[in-house]
């Protein structure tokens, strides 16, 4: 089984950070010098994405066999349980993670897995409308550069689009439309759900930018009442991807909340 591409960095106690479905752990870049102060971080990019390949032929690509891929990264960095957090799809893999007894903390940033039908296409069509956009539009370096070309190249992931980094969103384009693992996720993905979520017993903070229009931030809601205990904030103005929207915001909910909801790893229920 090959291993992940990923970035690893920091001292502290361990945190895993997972990306959504067509990101990469890139997209994590505008927190990890503010993280990595107080965490030893591990941020992979998940298979078919970034720079990792697929899963071997004939896995489908669902939320559990990614986190299974995550959990054996986890495995090699000798993080026996961690804090996580994770966007959107990432949001449901760490969930998985934390069923399984891996985590210590769970920070989930706009988790998928919860969408309605109807929701779920629309926010399908948003997502492969951008990826048209990465695979066929001009070279977008020149329109990066400036902040209105990356509210509109931009815009439907991010609720302050023209605080991202230029360079770093073009290479992010540049791995968005290429990803192989695109549209074998969407389809792994399809009909299913988080497991064990009303089972959980591990410390969940659930943080939903306002300016979601990927997945609406009515959805926050669903999860809140399925976990026990989980905490959920609205975060104004906050897109679906808010890590470079407000990296310092999130990056003291995320510290804050680990240091306050876990003195030692906790347990999960049996899966």
């Amino acid at each position: 089984m090959a291993t992940l591409d990923l970035h690893r960095g920091g001292s502290g106690e361990p945190l895993v950070l997972v990306h959504g479905l067509g990101h990469t752990w890139r997209g994590w870049k505008p927190m990890l010098p503010l993280l990595e102060r107080s965490f030893d971080v591990l941020a992979p990019d998940l298979p078919g994405f970034g720079h990792s390949p697929p899963l071997p032929e004939g896995t489908a690509p669902t939320a559990e066999a990614l986190a299974d891929a995550v959990e054996r990264e986890m495995d090699a960095a000798g993080f026996e349980s961690a804090h996580l957090a994770g966007n959107s799809l990432g949001g449901w893999i760490i969930l998985e993670l934390a069923r399984r007894g891996r985590a210590r903390t769970v920070t989930a940033i706009s988790p998928a897995g919860l969408a309605l039908p109807r929701e779920m296409a629309w926010g399908r069509a948003l997502l492969l409308g951008m990826r048209w956009v990465a695979r066929n539009a001009p070279a977008p370096e020149p329109l990066l550069r400036n902040p209105v070309g990356r509210t509109l190249l931009a815009g439907p992931a991010f609720g302050k689009p023209w605080r991202a980094d230029p360079a770093d969103l073009a290479e992010q384009a540049e791995l968005f439309g290429n990803a192989p693992g695109m549209l074998a996720t969407f389809a792994a993905l399809q009909d299913r759900q988080p497991l064990g979520l009303t089972d959980l017993r591990v410390p969940v903070l659930l943080l939903w930018g306002t300016k979601d229009l990927i997945l609406l931030p009515r959805q926050g809601r669903r999860f809140e009442r399925l976990i026990p205990g989980a905490e959920l904030r609205y975060l104004k103005g906050l897109g679906h991807t808010p890590m470079s929207d407000d990296p310092e915001g999130l990056v003291t909910a995320i510290s804050e909340f680990a240091l306050r909801r876990s003195p030692a790893p906790h347990a999960a229920a049996p899966v």
